[in-house]
């Protein structure tokens, strides 16, 4: 089989903000455009009312959800998968696995449905029941199968596909020792096996046997196909001598007879952690995968998971693990564009890393357009001069510069849409608070720290009248509470930014030691005035990480 192709997920941080969710759609689109088609666009959450705002307005499709990427079936399975109909014979099905060099095959119905799992064990313990001489019936199997094991000629074919429970008898002996041994049998339920006897194809055809196999291409006479014919019996002419074929006979079986129903099928979505029991006691060592409509989509082995992941990753608006989404240490990253202060997240092998001092990393991407003579289309240019001004408060943040303003405005040109405007309606657009729980505010854009060996997080809203927020200070800070002791935090806080004034608040749960440090003025209890601070990244962070120290470390 062949090994599955390589799917980059260019992703942000979780809790994607719009400058995240827009740089990876304008990557992956950069990258696809240079012919690297296996870039996809996605995100690690949900987006924000501003990011909806901006993707529905420019009809940009939104990158898809991809809430983890903790290891999956999915992700390890062969691109291809081959399977067997439920009808096909035990001969063919054994021929197709040796043809596409598989030691597996997943057993369906005509829709694809899984209904077994073939593999040598196991057709080799049903073909020791089958031989069993205890057993009476013991052969299911059809004409047609028949036909198609032995490569036989038919001469008279009764029912050819309908399958049925038979006795197989070899009439290699005496007349008389043949007719004993038919006499305990139901002469309807035998398949009779034998050469050239003409005393026992009469005899066999006179008591109405279900199948009679003449081998070493023997054909009978035309007055014995007549009897054949009056008496409802099936006549085959098989081209091998009396044991190849009786010695076939055994895989004209249906391969649903013969495969373990006993194996559960997994699903592509299911985790790694999850299947490895019940791959290690899967006799074969290997599962079928299905989809939510149980049709089989491939299947996974201990050896597949030696392999390396069909995902790669380039990284967009961040550098750092704990901001990543979760279980990104499992995966090769190809490349990291952003515009925050280094932190400490390693890579196996060498990759493109580019991180300049800019407000957006929607501004390095566009150049990265720029610099590569890549046309940008209308609707990719107009997000990712949204993504600059949300990321700047229209210019104005303190991480702005005259690259994100030329930028700015080189994008405003090839779109004709005037910045001031676009950056009112994207600011309204992101201050909706009306209607949103506090937990869906804070958790918008939330971005988790640590410093000192301490943890904490800070979200930030950009809100034109911080008076509403204001007026729900409680029910914020209780969730910030419930945040900040479910993970043991040092703190956790809300910036609110008002992109009228230029100026935040912070409100905040806090351990008192921390609280005892905080150097900000007091507005009210829990609540704090940023004066002139509007970016998180280059102002508030540092300020914090200064108090922090006054700690020292944890």
């Amino acid at each position: 089989m062949e090994s599955k192709k390589k799917l980059v997920y260019v992703m942000g941080h979780r809790n994607p903000d719009t400058d995240s969710v827009v740089s990876a759609a304008a990557l992956a689109h950069l990258r696809n455009s240079q012919g690297h088609t296996e870039y996809k666009a996605a995100r690690a959450g949900k987006i924000n009312p501003q990011t909806e705002y901006i993707f529905n307005r420019f009809k940009v499709p939104v990158p898809e959800y991809v809430p983890d990427l903790v290891p999956k079936v999915g992700y390890y399975m062969p691109e291809t998968c081959t399977t067997v109909n439920s009808r096909t014979s035990l001969w063919s099905a054994i021929a197709k696995m040796q043809g596409n060099g598989t030691k597996v095959l997943p057993v369906v119905d005509d829709s694809g449905i899984y209904h077994s799992l073939l593999y040598p064990s196991a057709f080799s313990k049903n073909i020791l029941k089958t031989l069993d001489p205890q057993k009476a019936s013991a052969l299911i199997t059809s004409i047609a199968l028949m036909n198609e094991t032995l490569s036989a000629q038919p001469l008279l074919c009764h029912a050819p596909d309908e399958t049925f429970k038979c006795s197989v008898l070899v009439a290699a002996s005496e007349i008389e020792t043949v007719k004993k041994k038919l006499e305990v049998h139901l002469a309807e339920n035998v398949v009779v096996i034998t050469g050239d006897r003409a005393d026992v194809h009469e005899y066999c055809i006179e008591r109405g046997v279900r199948v009679l196999i003449v081998t070493s291409g023997f054909v009978l006479s035309k007055e014995l196909q007549k009897k054949a014919e009056k008496n409802n019996v099936s006549v085959l002419v098989s081209p091998y001598d009396t044991a190849a074929t009786a010695m076939l006979i055994v895989y004209a079986t249906p391969v649903s007879a013969m495969a373990d129903t006993s194996i559960v099928p997994v699903k592509a979505t299911d985790t790694v952690r999850l299947i490895r029991g019940h791959l290690s006691g899967s006799p074969s060592r290997t599962l079928p995968v299905v989809d939510d409509e149980n049709r089989v989509i491939g299947t996974i082995s201990e050896g597949d998971l030696i392999h390396e992941a069909s995902i790669q990753l380039a990284l967009v608006d961040h550098n750092e693990q704990s901001q990543a989404v979760e279980g990104i240490e499992n995966y090769q990253i190809l490349e990291i564009i952003d515009h925050h202060r280094l932190g400490n997240l390693s890579t196996r092998t060498p990759i493109t890393f580019i991180n300049k001092p800019v407000g957006a990393t929607c501004t390095i991407i566009t150049n990265l357009y720029r610099e590569y003579c890549v046309p940008l289309s209308k609707e990719i240019a107009s997000i990712l001069l949204s993504g600059i001004l949300a990321d700047t408060l229209v210019l104005q943040s303190a991480t702005t510069t005259d690259i994100d303003r030329e930028t700015a405005e080189y994008l405003s040109n090839i779109t004709g849409l005037e910045i001031v405007q676009l950056g009112a309606d994207i600011a309204q657009a992101a201050g909706h608070i009306s209607g949103r729980s506090a937990a869906e505010v804070i958790h918008q854009d939330m971005k988790e720290y640590t410093e000192n060996g301490y943890h904490f997080t800070v979200s930030q809203i950009e809100i034109d009248n911080p008076d509403e927020l204001i007026l729900r200070k409680q029910e914020f800070l209780e969730e910030l509470d419930i945040e900040r002791r479910g993970n043991k935090a040092l703190f956790c806080c809300l910036m609110v930014t008002d992109i009228t004034r230029l100026t935040s608040l912070m409100l905040i749960s806090a351990d008192p030691l921390f609280i005892q440090v905080v150097g900000f003025p007091k507005k009210e209890d829990s609540v704090y005035l940023l004066k002139d601070i509007v970016s998180r990244k280059k102002q508030l962070i540092p300020l914090l990480s200064e108090q922090i120290e006054k700690l020292g470390g944890n």
